[in-house]
């Protein structure tokens, strides 16, 4: 046996698979490359007999009886020479100190890889396998097992001597064994057993189910899943079993455990090595196919993923291997190898050893971008973008972002920009300048970063250049929404105006010129535009920009443009444009006068006072129906002025008013009755002057007028005695409806009538109630105690000896007196009247009363 340290660092070679259905969209479970660095020099010129794979380096026999170390890069780091033929078995235990070996020609070797106690052995027939206890590095567990034609177990005693027991025999050569915990499986010509080292029995033993294949052709393939999991494998046919404690009462000579095959089924094609990963299985099939004329031939071997059902199994994946020289392979010749921590498989042939392992998040990832599923690997990078190790997110996104351009989906492409592109400028603006090659710079316009993030001024004005060539309308969208530090204001400035030089008129631009210069603070420019466009945020502009004293010269053309807002921004603003200076703009306006004179009577009838008599004319020309409430609310309109205009214009009812409020009320209601001819009018009239005198004209125009009668029998009678109009009226006279007005004043008199008595009884009754309440009220004591004194001489009202004789007089008002403290009683006898409440003229008292003992 010799150690020999190889240096070789050579990287993997890369080794490719093909699934079942090369186009699918289904992702692949597993990637392979090829192991390489020492193990390509070693198979050149030696062929791979077994493997067996730790955590930390791995082990290769080979048929010309050697052994090396490898760590998992395939490079070798120490060789073993052991002998001349095929290494059957190669047994780690779990430390990885200690090492397993035996071969074809009988030998047997169990040694400390860093120290030199060991076992070696030569036995007279060929050892097929070696197992390890899985301690072994712990000196209670020094034991392992040998399997030729018997199964040994092999014992270090306190002595340090090895002693052996037979575990079986008689059923043929053993052709595998695994050892997990305190359990151990093996492998013969007629099946699979378990045995318990810990209770020293044999507890299971699973027939082989194919007994026409030949064990040393078509091996059993064996793997502990756990310590009480065990996976056979054997031609087409795969059982999990599992390992179970026995109740007590169910023991009698029986084992502490038996073995429940909990799941069997069979496959298509045979099995040359099991793995397990998680709940699933990994296989390794030997695959023979059938040619033309049924010459059967020997195709690749196939890793498959599958998981177990209790009668079946499900195909999770299935890859086929293209590892060297598999035409001349046998089932026998390949074996898989799988390393717990890592999720690594091992699979080995002769000239050959591929690793295959699950696919990572990079590995999802490039899965992806094959398949130009590029909006999903974006979002699987971004999720896992700590954990990245191969890929960049903004070299994935520019992928998507050129997949996106070549298929002329251009917004998509400048919305990705955003999300892939971040705070990278120089990404950024080559982007730009990429759409800008492809003529779709508006498509990237609305997506550039305006924020805190900007690009040079320069890409910015390109864009605003681009849109002003072909598109108004977008052209004056981005001004609207970019902030104008973006871009040099003056150059677009410029550009704009010379653009209106052939379009004067144009609104999109003009309104954008006005948006250009309010950012660059000259909001007179911009108020001009807005104005001669009516544009509706040219009063927004004024109060924002407190643009006042620019816009005393433009009265006029905003309250042609609105004359609502405009007489409310300037009643608004008073104190910084006077009423004059308005009245003096509009003069020559008078129409828009009165609505700004109107406006500002309805908020303060005092403030245009001095206004008031031109208010007049106004209202008489353009706005008559509020002439009659402005003359009744204004305190400085002159009278005789108003009337003169009213009569001018024969506004009869202004005219009427006017008289009246002159004193003229006889002059006004014959106006009513001989130009309006309106009988309740004129009784409405007569009834709010309550004057007597009209009342008597009212009759006097109205007897000879049959309808004016009847109006008045209708209405007076709760003014004037109807009788008075009656007897007025000439005998034989036809009056309209005279029946139901007499009729009507029957009833209104009883109505009074009724209303008088109902009143009178309320009347009482209220004075009855008082009167008792009244009475009540003064028959009650009024408390006299020590503290109580005498309102005139304020002295205590009660003497300190009670035992003499005192009189005290006591008002109703609660004021007492001393009776000699009181003046003589007036003119009506035994009544007298408080002094106090008498010249405060409350009243006087209603009673007194005496105190005498």
């Amino acid at each position: 046996m010799a150690g020999v340290m190889e240096e070789s660092r050579q990287p993997s070679e890369e080794f490719t698979d093909e699934s079942e259905e090369e186009d699918s969209e289904e992702e692949p479970k597993l990637k392979y490359e090829r192991l390489s660095n020492g193990v390509t020099e070693i198979l050149q010129s030696d062929a791979a007999s077994c493997m067996t794979v730790h955590d930390k380096f791995l082990a290769l026999g080979t048929h010309f009886g050697k052994v090396f170390l490898l760590d998992i890069q395939g490079n070798v780091t120490q060789k073993f020479e052991i002998s001349s033929v095929k290494i059957n078995q190669i047994s780690l235990d779990e430390s990885g100190e200690h090492v397993g070996i035996c071969s074809e020609d009988g030998k047997v070797q169990v040694f400390g890889l860093y120290t030199r106690e060991g076992f070696h052995e030569n036995f007279d027939c060929p050892i097929k396998v070696v197992a390890l206890h899985p301690q072994f590095s712990r000196s209670n567990y020094k034991q392992f097992v040998t399997g030729g034609n018997k199964l040994l177990l092999y014992e270090r005693n306190w002595m340090n001597r090895w002693k052996m027991s037979l575990l079986h025999e008689g059923e043929g050569s053993i052709t595998n064994v695994q050892w997990r915990s305190n359990l151990i499986a093996w492998a013969n010509n007629v099946g699979v057993k378990i045995y318990d080292i810990s209770t020293k029995q044999r507890i299971t033993n699973v027939l082989r189910d194919n007994v026409s294949l030949r064990p040393d052709m078509y091996p059993c393939s064996l793997c502990w899943k756990d310590n009480t999991t065990l996976i056979v494998g054997w031609g087409t046919s795969i059982k999990i079993c599992a390992v179970k404690e026995r109740h007590p009462t169910e023991m009698r000579d029986l084992p502490s455990r038996y073995v429940e095959i909990v799941s069997a089924f069979e496959t298509e094609f045979f099995i040359s090595g099991l793995a397990p990963l998680a709940d699933q299985l990994v296989t390794l099939f030997f695959v023979k196919e059938n040619a033309e004329h049924d010459a059967e031939f020997l195709a690749r071997p196939r890793l498959d993923i599958i998981q177990p059902l209790p009668e079946s199994c499900e195909e999770i994946s299935s890859d086929a291997l293209t590892v060297r020289n598999y035409q001349e392979n046998e089932c026998r010749d390949y074996r898989l190898e799988h390393s717990e921590g890592e999720s690594l498989f091992y699979i080995v042939s002769p000239k050959d050893v591929v690793v295959a392992k699950e696919r990572d998040q990079d590995d999802h990832i490039d899965w992806l971008l094959d398949k130009k599923k590029y909006e999903e690997a974006l979002m699987a990078a971004e999720i896992s973008f700590k954990n990245i190790k191969r890929h960049d997110v903004q070299k994935i996104g520019m992928a998507y972002i050129n997949h996106l351009l070549e298929k002329g989906d251009y917004d998509g492409a400048a919305r990705k920009c955003q999300k892939i592109l971040g705070k990278n400028m120089e990404l950024w603006e080559n982007e730009v300048y990429r759409f800008k090659t492809i003529g779709q710079l508006k498509a990237i316009s609305q997506y550039l970063p305006r924020g805190d993030l900007r690009l040079r001024p320069a890409i910015y004005e390109m864009i605003l250049h681009e849109f002003l060539k072909t598109d108004y309308e977008g052209f004056a969208t981005l001004i609207r929404e970019w902030p104008g530090e973006l871009y040099n204001n003056m150059a677009i400035v410029q550009a704009v105006t010379d653009h209106l030089s052939k379009n004067p008129m144009n609104p999109t631009l003009l309104t954008t010129l006005a948006e250009l210069y309010t950012y660059d603070q000259r909001y007179d420019r911009a108020l001009e535009i807005y104005l001669r466009l009516r544009h509706k945020d040219v009063y927004q502009l004024i109060h924002k920009h407190n643009l006042f004293s620019s816009i005393e010269d433009k009265i006029v053309l905003l309250m042609d443009f609105d004359k609502e807002k405009a007489v409310d921004m300037l009643l608004d603003n008073e104190d910084k444009i006077s009423i004059d200076r308005v009245v003096e703009e509009l003069a020559d306006r008078p129409e828009l006068l009165h609505v700004y004179l109107h406006k500002l009577f309805k908020r303060d009838h005092h403030k245009g006072q001095r206004y008031h008599e031109k208010q007049i004319g106004l209202y008489a020309e353009f706005d008559r129906p509020n002439l009659l409430p402005f003359l009744r609310d204004s305190t400085h309109c002159p009278l005789e002025k108003a009337l003169e205009v009213c009569q001018q214009r024969h506004f009869v009812e202004e005219t009427v008013f006017l008289l009246s409020r002159m004193g003229n009320c006889r002059r006004a209601l014959q106006m009513i009755m001989k130009e309006l001819g309106d009988v309740d009018k004129a009784i409405e009239f007569a009834k709010e002057q309550d004057d007597a005198e009209l009342w008597e004209d009212l009759i006097t125009y109205s007897i000879d007028k049959p309808p004016f009668i009847t109006g008045l029998l209708n209405n007076i009678g709760t003014h004037v005695d109807p009788i008075l109009l009656i007897h007025r009226i000439k005998e034989g006279m036809e009056i309209p409806n005279l029946r139901d007005s007499l009729v009507k004043i029957l009833h209104d008199y009883n109505l009074q009538i009724m209303l008088r008595e109902g009143c009178k009884k309320i009347l009482v009754a209220d004075s009855l109630s008082l009167l008792q309440k009244m009475h009540r009220t003064q028959s009650r004591g009024i408390a006299v105690d020590e503290e109580s004194i005498c309102e005139s001489c304020h002295v205590t009202i009660l003497p300190s000896d009670m035992a003499k004789a005192f009189s005290v007089v006591v008002f109703h008002c609660r004021h007492m007196f001393h009776k000699e403290c009181l003046p003589s009683t007036g003119t009506t006898p035994g009544v007298q009247f408080c002094n106090i409440c008498s010249a405060k003229r409350r009243g006087p008292g209603s009673g007194i009363l005496e105190m005498k003992k």
